[in-house]
């Protein structure tokens, strides 16, 4: 075989595309999505952790001249000077967010993400999102599916890998801010890693969205004991597992929900996807600090501004990237779980407290798209499209 014989059998699914030029790519909807497994929470927590080992072995490629940037967000101005361009507001971005990703997935994609708090005045969710998966040789589309469950589920799960691994064993308590979407998700990989957890204590903006998450805990878990919280010392004191999953105004870190030394127990694991901050007493040396990827909080910085990003970007990873640039963190102190992955370190006090930031990536939209898009194929689920039989310009 030659070298372009096999770029030409590399270069894309020889299951949709026996023969090149023409190309077939794979078309899922959200209910494509669920038939091919996007809420197989084991699966996916599996899938995280490996694109999390080979992030830290380095077998990946993201934005940015860093190579990890976590996106390229279009900004609209808070009053724009067009008639119909969007203007800004709470939660409202546009970003695309291109990754590759080696290992046993060996595919490339772009999700694009589309955020409006005022979409759920018209029956709309907030954020609505898209995956194209590519094929890494040739760039030819494999797939183009529905990203909402994808993108909670691999956020999630993310969550769990932390869980597996620095959670306490026997957790029983699981302490919860912001009962969505993405709630729901991680909840359910945090209790696949620890499903000794009986008790869930919740805290929500509003009492539909409070009865909504109770309502999906009891059905899905059968015999738990789900509490309705009224502040955030409830839902941190005398919880194993603790995570926040709410959306916030960003600007000023002393509005974020903030965890106070004072309500932790010893031993508490905290799976932070979302805002949060953390006082004085949360950065001793008896807490360890992770993140998903150091080097996105690096990117962060230098698209926000630097010592400053926690300001722009709620996520807890971006507070320990500041106190790092302002001097009142060692780098040492801060540990990627891709690395912890690779090289655990001996057990040491179960009393140690862990905060983890997840940030998300899209590597792991790669890799949890393309193991539903895999299931997909050998399933026959989705609509197969033709891009083309021949190209019209090559």
């Amino acid at each position: 075989m030659t070298s372009h014989d096999a770029y030409l059998n590399a270069a894309v699914d020889p299951e949709l595309n026996p023969v090149l030029p023409r190309i077939d790519f794979r078309y899922l909807s959200e209910a494509d999505m669920i038939a091919a497994g996007v809420e197989d929470v084991a699966a996916c927590t599996d899938a995280m952790e490996e694109a999390l080992a080979l992030h830290a072995r380095g077998d990946y490629r993201m934005a940015g001249h860093n190579g990890e940037s976590h996106g390229a967000k279009v900004q609209f101005p808070v009053n724009p000077a067009h008639e119909g361009m969007p203007a800004d507001g709470p939660d409202r971005r546009y970003v695309a967010m291109p990754a590759y990703l080696g290992g046993s997935f060996r595919t490339m994609g772009v999700k694009t993400y589309a955020s409006n708090i005022d979409n759920r005045e018209i029956g709309l969710p907030r954020s609505i999102l898209m995956l194209t998966l590519n094929d890494a040789t040739s760039g030819a589309p494999l797939a183009y599916m529905s990203a909402n469950l994808l993108s909670a589920y691999r956020t999630g799960c993310a969550a769990g890998v932390g869980a597996r691994r620095f959670a306490p064993k026997n957790a029983k308590v699981l302490g919860l801010l912001g009962p969505g979407v993405i709630a729901k998700a991680t909840v359910a990989a945090l209790i696949e890693a620890r499903p000794t957890v009986d008790t869930i204590k919740v805290l929500g903006r509003s009492q539909k969205g409070i009865d909504t998450f109770i309502s999906w805990a009891e059905e899905t878990y059968p015999g738990m004991n789900v509490i309705a919280v009224e502040e955030l010392e409830e839902v941190v004191r005398d919880s194993d597992i603790v995570t926040f999953c709410t959306s916030i105004h960003v600007g000023d870190p002393e509005t974020y929900p903030t965890v106070r030394r004072e309500w932790v127990k010893p031993g508490a694991f905290f799976a932070m996807p979302a805002a949060c901050n953390l006082d004085e007493g949360m950065f001793a040396d008896d807490v360890r600090k992770l993140v998903d990827n150091a080097g996105m909080y690096d990117a962060w910085a230098e698209e926000t501004e630097p010592g400053k990003s926690h300001n722009y970007v709620s996520i807890i990873g971006c507070k320990f990237n500041d106190r790092i640039h302002n001097g009142l963190m060692a780098p040492e102190e801060l540990r990627d779980m891709g690395e912890a992955l690779n090289h655990p370190a001996p057990e040491d006090n179960e009393e140690k407290i862990t905060v983890y930031s997840v940030g998300g990536m899209p590597i792991e939209d790669v890799a949890w798209g393309t193991v539903v898009y895999r299931n997909a194929v050998r399933k026959g689920i989705g609509t197969v499209l033709n891009l083309w039989d021949v190209p019209a310009m090559s």
